[in-house]
């Protein structure tokens, strides 16, 4: 009988051991700005970074290119990145894929003082552009421009900064107008600056009705393929702790200290920028438009920003 209790206690160990190592660990690399610090607040409140299928790593990463870069080195197993440089890295080999993060988008954002109503007002102006010159908030608004018989990147005078300083330029006057990303901008226009226009009003004056998510979660698709079970239940995760932070008001008083400012109606606006970015469908169709958007970019950008393959590389995008 004693020897039957010592096996069944050996047995008893080796059962719970193995049930403890076939929890996923999931690194993810997280900037130490930006809104998914908010998604991981609400995870840790919600119990969700720790389950009985996953464990989430947090490691940081000082940019998005370190991101990219760690994730490539397999030091992390997911960032937050965009589509058009997992396509890119796909058709130069790389086995990466995406999975829809968030709807939200940059806007183009004026000083009211100034009466600037449509794109052509900004000829002569001084604009700002946050991200570069390959952003692709800024190459869609060439786009949208060139649709319009107008040649905005000869007439306006670009600067390309940092949002936190293009903002200042604004609020000082030495801009006219900015095109800066979403939490930027909900910012200048919480003080009375004016929203021209934002990137899902672009794409549907270009002709996508459909909303696709720029920003994602990366990660390479053989890694997915082998953890899928543990990692769609994190996404199953994520979306609840998203729609907490719009539907939860607990969960929002620990995201407020986040958001950097003591700004009531700030706070506000930001919460209300932040769920219209909701992600509510994901499937072909919105496949299919960035597969028009891969190519409005390819061509405004002359290869620079997709590189040369002539359409969105093949598995692209992650399904659950």
């Amino acid at each position: 009988m004693k020897i039957i209790l010592q096996t069944l206690c050996v047995l008893l160990l080796f059962i719970t051991n193995l049930s403890a190592s076939e929890k996923t660990i999931i690194r993810l690399g997280v900037l130490p700005f930006g809104t998914v610090n908010w998604e991981v607040t609400a995870l840790k409140k919600l119990g969700l970074l720790d389950t009985d299928q996953y464990h989430i790593a947090i490691q940081p990463v000082a940019n998005p290119q370190a991101g990219k870069i760690a994730l490539l080195a397999d030091s992390v197993d997911v960032i937050i990145s965009d589509w058009i440089w997992v396509s890119r890295q796909r058709s130069s080999g790389f086995d990466l894929t995406f999975y829809p993060y968030s709807n939200t988008a940059g806007a183009l954002i004026t000083n009211p003082k100034n009466q600037i109503s449509k794109l052509q007002d900004l000829k002569g102006k001084r604009l700002g552009i946050a991200g570069g010159e390959l952003d692709k908030n800024w190459l869609l608004l060439l786009a949208l421009a060139k649709k319009q018989k107008f040649d905005l990147g000869q007439s306006v005078e670009k600067v390309f900064a940092a949002p936190p300083l293009l903002n200042q330029q604004l609020i000082k006057n030495r801009l006219d107008a900015t095109i800066t990303y979403w939490h930027y901008a909900a910012r200048l226009e919480e003080q009375g600056y004016h929203q021209l226009l934002n990137g899902k009003k672009i794409l549907q004056e270009l002709g996508i009705s459909v909303a696709v998510p720029t920003l994602g979660y990366v990660f390479k698709r053989s890694w997915a393929k082998q953890n899928q079970k543990a990692l769609n239940a994190y996404f199953n995760a994520a979306i609840s702790a998203k729609n907490s932070i719009c539907e939860n008001d607990l969960v929002w008083q620990q995201i407020i200290p986040l958001t950097k400012t003591s700004s009531r109606e700030t706070q506000n606006l930001l919460r209300k920028r932040y769920c219209q970015g909701l992600v509510k469908e994901w499937g072909a169709n919105q496949q299919k438009a960035a597969e028009k958007i891969y190519l409005l970019l390819k061509e405004i950008s002359k290869n620079r920003l997709t590189g040369s393959s002539n359409k969105l590389a093949d598995e692209t995008f992650w399904f659950l």
